[in-house]
């Protein structure tokens, strides 16, 4: 139990110098994101289901953060893979084609 603690507060201690060695920007930037996501997930009440706009939003802003960051948002680098293969799916769906078309049959005469 009191390795657990010890643990906990010198990784927090940890976590904290690292923070005040970020620049303002990179915290002013996260700020914005959490503060998007947590807007996103009050809005619904199952599984968060970002629309069109939200989606741009994370995936411009969580450009700007730092790659240790950026797998801890709801918006992580598989998830933009799969909005894209989504959007490409339904933007370019085409009946599959047939193949070759039939030669006719010629009579035997």
């Amino acid at each position: 139990m009191l390795v657990r603690l010890t643990y906990l507060i010198a990784t927090r201690i940890f976590a904290w110098l690292f923070l005040m060695t970020r620049s303002s920007a990179t915290k002013n930037v996260e700020i914005l994101i959490l503060r998007h996501e947590l807007a996103v997930l009050r809005r619904q009440v199952t599984t968060p289901k970002p629309g069109w706009p939200d989606r741009a939003l994370l995936a411009a802003l969580s450009r700007l953060l730092p790659r240790a960051l950026r797998e801890h948002r709801i918006v992580s680098p598989r998830t933009l893979l799969a909005w894209h293969q989504r959007l490409v799916k339904q933007k370019w769906t085409q009946p599959p084609s047939t193949g070759r078309p039939p030669r006719p049959r010629r009579s035997a005469t």
